[in-house]
């Protein structure tokens, strides 16, 4: 686990997605929903597993992300209904298929790099790594 991951036990905010009246539910979370209707509640995607749906390796990043930079497709399962998230990869060792986690990353990219106020650049979000 790298310094700007937490594990399971630490402080982190949900990977909150929202479920609408047709019981479809969207990540990241939408004021109207594929019914037209507003969320009828929120779940937190970080509380499941995944299956990793595809994957690339980007080379030309960004200013302040790491390089080589993996991303990846998932999809969970909550009761039934799928949902799918696109999300930086901890490790390229990795298959389509495998089954993969949520954990919570501080820094997706460092805020001092670039030429934009390091506050507009400090992001946190997940990354998703292989459930051994």
């Amino acid at each position: 686990m790298s310094d700007t991951e937490t594990s399971d036990t630490d402080e982190q905010p949900p990977m909150e997605a929202a479920r609408y009246p047709d019981g479809s539910i969207l990540y990241p979370t939408h004021p109207v929903g594929p019914d037209g209707n507003e969320p009828v509640e929120t779940v937190d995607l970080s509380e499941y597993p995944a299956t990793l749906i595809t994957w690339t390796t980007s080379t030309a990043t960004p200013p302040g992300v790491r390089e080589p930079n993996s991303l990846a497709i998932v999809e969970f399962d909550v009761d039934g209904e799928p949902v799918r998230a696109i999300g930086q990869l901890t490790t390229d060792d990795i298959e389509i298929g495998d089954t993969v986690e949520p954990v919570y990353a501080e820094e997706l990219r460092e805020p001092g790099a670039g030429i934009r106020e390091p506050e507009s650049q400090a992001w946190d979000g997940y990354r998703f790594r292989p459930v051994e």
